[in-house]
C-alpha cells in the first residue's frame, strides 16, 4: 500500500507565474533592442517589422514588407532612424535582407529551429497596427506546416503559433524563452483566432546565406510537398539510423523529377546524397543550386514497406 505524505506543500501559483513572466521579460530584453520598424522608401507605401542579425546592420524582414522597394527606412526602438539597401528578397519563403547604412546597435541570434517542440514558449515582437514594439506571447502550436506564399508556391517548414499577430508584426522575430529567434513572423489567417505563422529560423538562415553569396536564392526543384513528422522507431531500426524525425511526402507533382524518379505519396525521405533528412528545412537546405541537373540520391522508406534508393535529377526552380 502506498504512502501519502500529508505534509506535501502545493506549488506557489504566484511563483510559477512570476517565473513565466520573468522568462518572457528576459527574452524581450535580449531581442527587443534589435527589432526595428521597416518602411518602404518610394513606390507603394507599406511597413512592418524587422530585426538585426549582425552587429554591422544586416536586418531580416518579410519580402512582402519591402515589396519591390530598393531602399527601406529603419526606425530603432530608441528612435534612431536610418535607411538601408534591400540586398535581396525571396518571395517563396517571404524573407528579405536589408543592409542598414548604420548599425542599429543590438542584434539577435538565429536559433536552430529543429530543436523546437510543440508547447515551447513563443514570443512575438513587432509593430502591429502602428503600436510600436508590442510583445505578445503564446506557445508553438505545430511544426513543419506548409502554406501558400504570395508567389503561389508552397512555403515549407512553417511554425504555427498562438502568439497574437496583426498587420505590422510581419517580419518581426518569433523568440524562444532563452532569447533566440526561432522564426520570422509572416502571416495570420483572417477571421481565425490564435492561428499565426512564422518562417522557421533554419530556413531564414539558409535564405540569408544565399542572398549574401548570390544576391538571390538558387533552388533545385524535385516536385514534392511534405511535412516533418516523428519517424516511427521500427522504420529507424530497419533503416539503421539514429534519427527520430523525417519528412513524409504528401504530394508528388505530375511529370516532375520526383515522379520520374519513382517517389510516391506516403514515402518517408530519410537522406539526400548521404545526408540525413530530419525535417522539411533539411530538404530546403539540401536542394540548393548545386543540385540542379545533377544525379541526386534519395534514400526513402517506401509505401511498400522497404528501404529504397531513388535517383532523381532536380531541375531549376523557376
Amino acid at each position: 500500500m502506498g504512502y501519502i505524505d500529508k505534509d506535501i506543500v502545493p506549488a506557489d501559483d504566484g511563483a510559477l507565474t512570476d517565473a513565466y513572466s520573468q522568462a518572457i521579460a528576459s527574452a524581450v530584453d535580449v531581442v527587443g533592442p534589435a527589432v526595428s520598424r521597416i518602411e518602404r522608401v518610394g513606390g507603394r507605401a507599406g511597413h512592418g517589422s524587422g530585426f538585426a542579425i549582425s552587429p554591422d546592420g544586416l536586418i531580416v524582414t518579410n519580402s512582402h514588407v519591402v515589396g519591390d522597394a530598393k531602399i527601406a527606412r529603419i526606425t530603432a526602438p530608441d528612435g534612431f532612424i536610418t535607411e538601408g539597401r534591400v540586398l535581396g528578397r525571396d518571395v517563396d519563403t517571404d524573407i528579405a535582407l536589408i543592409r542598414a547604412e548604420a548599425s542599429i546597435g543590438a542584434w539577435a541570434r538565429l536559433a536552430d529551429s529543429k530543436r523546437l517542440r510543440r508547447g515551447h514558449i513563443a514570443i512575438a515582437i513587432g509593430n502591429p497596427l502602428g503600436f510600436e514594439w508590442t510583445v505578445t506571447a503564446g506557445i508553438v502550436s505545430a511544426l513543419g506546416r506548409s502554406m501558400r506564399a504570395a508567389s503561389g508556391r508552397l512555403m515549407e517548414d512553417v511554425i504555427q503559433t498562438d502568439a497574437a499577430l496583426n498587420p505590422g508584426n510581419s517580419g518581426g522575430p518569433l523568440v524562444s524563452s532563452n532569447g533566440e529567434v526561432i522564426g520570422v513572423n509572416t502571416a495570420v489567417i483572417q477571421g481565425a483566432q490564435s492561428i499565426a505563422f512564422a518562417v522557421a529560423s533554419n530556413t531564414a538562415n539558409f535564405v540569408v546565406s544565399e542572398i549574401l553569396r548570390f544576391g538571390q536564392v538558387r533552388r533545385a526543384f524535385i516536385g514534392i510537398a511534405g511535412d516533418s513528422i516523428e519517424l516511427p522507431r521500427k522504420i529507424a531500426l530497419q533503416a539503421g539510423t539514429a534519427q527520430t524525425t523525417s519528412v513524409r511526402v504528401r504530394r508528388v507533382e505530375p511529370g516532375g523529377p520526383a515522379e520520374r524518379g519513382g517517389l510516391r505519396e506516403g514515402d518517408y525521405v530519410l537522406a539526400i546524397d548521404g545526408k540525413p533528412v530530419g525535417g522539411v528545412d533539411d530538404i530546403v537546405r539540401l536542394m540548393g543550386g548545386d543540385k540542379i541537373g545533377q544525379n541526386t540520391e534519395l534514400v526513402v522508406f517506401s509505401v511498400a514497406g522497404q528501404i529504397e534508393t531513388k535517383m532523381l535529377v532536380p531541375i531549376a526552380r523557376s
